[in-house]
């Protein structure tokens, strides 16, 4: 850009800049989200609330479902077969 648009376009700065700011928050919290290892690890407390009756049998199927689907999510993305450029 040249410089008057530079000049022209400061005021926005702190809009891109935060702009930015979010998109990173947003890329990290996805790459956690979709983490096998952190899906696995909510598996795993998952059935330890079944074992202790803390959630009923629908409730651990429910969010079981919700859980594997994060997880082959995941594996398509990386495997990159989930149809998003990166």
């Amino acid at each position: 850009m040249g410089l008057i648009s530079e000049v022209l376009l400061l005021p926005f700065a702190p809009v891109r800049g935060s702009a930015w700011v979010i998109g990173q928050v947003l890329s990290e919290a996805e790459r956690i989200y979709y983490d096998p290892a952190t899906v696995r690890a909510e598996l795993s407390r998952l059935e330890e609330q079944l074992e202790a009756g803390e959630i009923t049998e629908e409730e651990f199927d429910r969010l079981e479902d919700e859980l594997l689907d994060r997880l082959e999510i995941a594996t398509r993305r990386s495997a990159g077969t989930d149809g998003t450029e990166r």
